[in-house]
């Protein structure tokens, strides 16, 4: 007798780690706030991150600001890291975390 084990997609807790590890990037999904436009931001390690010589323990950060297409709505990312790129804190104001698949499927439509 054969059993078949179906294990569902551990879903992802946007809160803690919103960020997909992509070929020496991070890849964010965010949606607007304001008028629900969806974006995609590559975070590269050797180019974005800022390096934080007053905090050794979290020497990385990103600080970023977007703005879509459809309003002026400012959506301001703010978050540490670990020397191995881990999250330490994320904050976003103006906008939220979405998955890949929330993105791809407002990209559809």
């Amino acid at each position: 007798m054969v059993l078949f084990l179906f294990f569902g997609k551990k879903k992802k807790n946007l809160d803690r780690d919103p960020f997909y590890r992509e070929k020496g990037a991070l890849v964010v999904y965010i949606k607007c706030d304001r008028c629900g436009e969806v974006f995609r931001s590559h975070l590269r390690r050797g180019y974005d991150f800022i390096v934080d010589y007053d905090n050794p323990g979290v020497p990385y950060k990103i600080d970023k600001l977007y703005v879509g297409s459809k309003c002026p709505n400012r959506i301001h990312l703010v978050a540490t890291f670990t020397s191995s790129y881990k999250p330490v804190s994320v904050s976003i104001e103006g906008g939220s975390f979405i998955t890949k698949e929330e993105y791809e499927d407002a990209q559809k439509q």
